[in-house]
């Protein structure tokens, strides 16, 4: 991770939150001074608390703001994740 400055990191939202394996990796590494720009696939509930969750788990980092991409939606999402990732 010492070699990143900037990390996408993608997820599937499950009840208003990241799977389990997901905190373990952002708890696992030193994040400061990295920026994380968090995206995940959701089926209703969009982002949720997970950016701030991220930022509670990811210690040091800036968390970018974040896109959210309704799982039966992601086929033709290319367009948007595009213009996302270009900000």
């Amino acid at each position: 991770m010492d070699q990143y400055d900037e990390i996408y990191l993608g997820y599937p939202n499950y009840w208003g939150t990241m799977p389990m394996a997901v905190y373990t990796f952002l708890e696992s590494y030193d994040f400061t001074g990295k920026k994380i720009h968090p995206f995940c696939t959701h089926e209703g509930s969009g982002l949720s608390n997970t950016e701030s969750d991220i930022k509670k788990s990811a210690k040091g980092a800036v968390i970018e703001k974040g896109i959210a991409i309704h799982g039966s939606s992601v086929d033709q999402a290319k367009d948007v994740l595009e213009r996302w990732i270009q900000k």
